[in-house]
């Protein structure tokens, strides 16, 4: 039996209300949570808010509320947030919880008692003096300072002299770092390892446990006149859900026997991985076996901000888009892990093309036919068709892929595998044509290609539901199929699906989106099978193909699929990113004569413009880019 698996988001503070960065780490603790399920895996969510500190404070004043009331109205945001987007956490935690002030308060009493291998205390009283801002929390260093100012709150901080209690770091960063060496306690991606490293080698100095000034906080068990510092608070959390202080038979089972997994963003580094290590260390309990820190990411090219006014409030994603689309686009915009940015003007587009063009109409078109020609019963299979062997293997064997993707935390390739699915089932589709096999009376062939759709349409139910778990489950009703079917083991199997159950379908699961509903967006791409979206030739006539040659081609960091190509089209050279790097490496793209389509809008992806597309022909995962004869020039138009 598999360990049981303990994940964790940040906890989120109260000053702010949620936006798509909150969103977005609780989005994939979500997802992987519901994939451990899925194989069976008892698991365990923990996600919430942080509610102590002077800004708390000082924020629930110049409100004319007192520091809980405060405290109230921001959780219920966040929690209606989490709502909307359907997230399954099994605890939110509160720091200002009875249950987390006894677990903080038993953490301390273990550290107060505590001795360092050579016999020293772990906590020490001592006076401090120094800068202190107040929207950091921390004191921080005349070097950190810009102007005389604090770099991120452009406001001068305060000298404070004050007595605290210290917690003695430099005793432990020996031991971490050779955990962290030897990946006893993972830190992912491998970048944030190294920086981590980096960290342990500038001779960090102890930090302060307590704050004497700070009165909205936990206080010392052994010091009433000192309150717990935030962070020492905040990280306790972890604990404080698994049963700490209050469930032993349950801490047992989450932490101490469980695989305990972190999610944050990289900006909380330090604290995470080298602070509460050493408290871990230092109080005789487990360490977490993983920590994963996400990169930051900007909106459309620009950093998130409230003064930019680009903050993405998830609900009113929701309100456009839907729980589970919203969940898709979020976690789709690029690899967990690195920096990337979010494409919200196309939001729509993919939308429109992902979802309701590749998904959506592949339901739409073969239940319809189901209805129609099969008296709206799952008809039987039938071998005997031609690229159904191969439709079966890729099925068969994406559950496994998909999980194997999913515990090494590369959530887009999981995702991506199982849209390739859909286009590819999309393709056998149309390939067999099934609505001229009802006229030509092979009923026989008809239902064969019925089934074999309808049989990944079950398969993607269950492979998509951890993204998209309303969706999947109204998709699963309409084959007729509950839950005791969801889950791994019967994704990896064809001819599951019984035939003679019913089917049924009323409306489309991703209706298209048209672009001035969206709040950003354009309109999407369309499939085949679809009269609405049929284009006019004089639409098609605004395409401009030319052909280009490729003078320069480098990998984009961080991203395994993306080339950065410097490109000539005869009228200028100008940069493409392109997806292609699987099949193209840098030195087999370098000079080949490609098309291009040379009149799209500039986009940002992974923080690079790309001006273009390539032209490129797919089949199963084998892709091809269009090349043209070496006589004709870089710039000719093709038409």
């Amino acid at each position: 039996m598999p360990k049981p698996i303990y994940i964790t988001t940040p906890i989120y503070y109260v000053n702010d209300r949620p936006h798509i960065g909150h969103a977005y780490t609780t989005i994939v603790a979500d997802l992987l949570i519901r994939y451990h399920r899925l194989s069976n895996r008892d698991a365990y969510f923990v996600t919430g808010t942080d509610e102590h500190g002077s800004k708390v404070a000082e924020a629930a004043e110049a409100a004319g509320l007192s520091e809980i009331a405060f405290c109230d109205q921001t959780v219920q945001t966040f929690k209606t947030a989490w709502d909307n987007l359907s997230l399954s956490y099994d605890c939110f935690i509160r720091t200002t919880s009875d249950r987390h002030k006894q677990s903080v308060q038993k953490i301390l009493e273990k550290l107060h008692t505590a001795k360092t291998d050579s016999g020293e205390e772990v906590i020490y009283s001592d006076f401090y003096e120094g800068l202190y801002c107040t929207g950091c929390e921390k004191f921080i260093t005349e070097k950190e300072l810009v102007d005389g100012q604090c770099p991120h709150h452009k406001k001068e901080p305060e000298r404070l002299k004050e007595k605290n209690y210290f917690f003695r770091l430099s005793a432990y960063l020996p031991k971490i770092k050779e955990l962290i060496e030897t990946d006893q306690m993972q830190i992912l991606p491998e970048e944030r390892k190294r920086e981590v490293l980096g960290l342990i080698g500038q001779e960090l100095g102890d930090f302060s446990l307590s704050r004497e000034r700070v009165k909205w906080g936990i206080p010392l068990p052994f010091d009433q006149d000192q309150s717990a510092y935030v962070w020492v608070d905040a990280l306790s959390n972890y604990i404080t859900a698994a049963g700490y202080a209050d469930d032993p038979e349950a801490f047992e089972k989450w932490w101490t026997k469980g695989e305990v997994i972190h999610l944050m963003a990289k900006d909380i580094l330090k604290f995470h991985c080298l602070y509460w290590p050493a408290m871990l260390l230092a109080a005789d309990l487990k360490l977490p076996e993983t920590m994963f820190l996400h990169g930051f990411f900007t909106v459309d090219g620009e950093k998130m901000s409230k003064s930019l006014g680009n903050q993405i409030d998830p609900n009113d994603m929701v309100a456009t888009y839907g729980a589970d689309a919203t969940r898709y686009l979020l976690l789709t915009q690029f690899p967990l892990g690195v920096d990337g940015d979010v494409q919200a003007k196309r939001f729509a587009t993919q939308y429109n093309s992902d979802l309701a063009n590749d998904l959506g109409n592949l339901v739409s078109r073969v239940i319809k036919m189901v209805v129609v020609n099969c008296d709206g019963k799952i008809p039987s299979p039938f071998r005997g068709i031609e690229g159904l062997d191969e439709l079966m293997a890729q099925t068969e064997e994406l559950a496994e892929h998909s999980y194997s993707h999913i515990k090494h935390f590369r959530v887009t390739n999981a995702i991506g595998d199982v849209i390739a699915l859909v286009r590819a089932t999309n393709k056998f589709f149309n390939d067999r044509a099934p609505w001229k096999l009802g006229k030509e009376g092979k009923t026989d062939e008809l239902g064969g290609i019925l089934y074999a759709c309808c049989e990944v349409i079950r398969v993607v139910s269950i492979l998509l539901y951890p993204v998209m778990p309303n969706k999947m489950k109204e998709i699963r009703a309409i084959l007729s199929l509950d839950d005791s079917t969801l889950n791994l083991q019967s994704a990896q199997t064809f001819f599951d699906l019984k035939p003679g159950a019913a089917v049924s379908f009323d409306q489309p699961v991703f209706p298209r989106i048209k672009e001035e509903k969206a709040s950003r967006g354009e309109a999407g791409n369309v499939a085949s099978g679809d009269e609405d979206n049929l284009l006019d030739i004089s639409e098609f006539g605004k395409v401009e193909l030319r052909v280009a040659e490729v003078l320069q081609a480098e990998r984009v960091e961080g991203a395994d699929r993306l080339l950065k190509l410097q490109i000539d089209i005869g009228i200028e050279k100008r940069q493409v990113i392109a997806g292609v790097a699987e099949h193209y490496p840098p030195d087999k793209i370098r000079g080949m004569k490609v098309v291009v389509v040379a009149n799209l809008k500039p986009a940002t992806i992974r923080g690079v413009e790309s001006r273009g597309m390539l032209l490129a022909a797919k089949k199963g995962k084998k892709l091809t880019l269009v090349t043209i004869a070496d006589d004709l020039p870089a710039g000719a138009k093709i038409s």
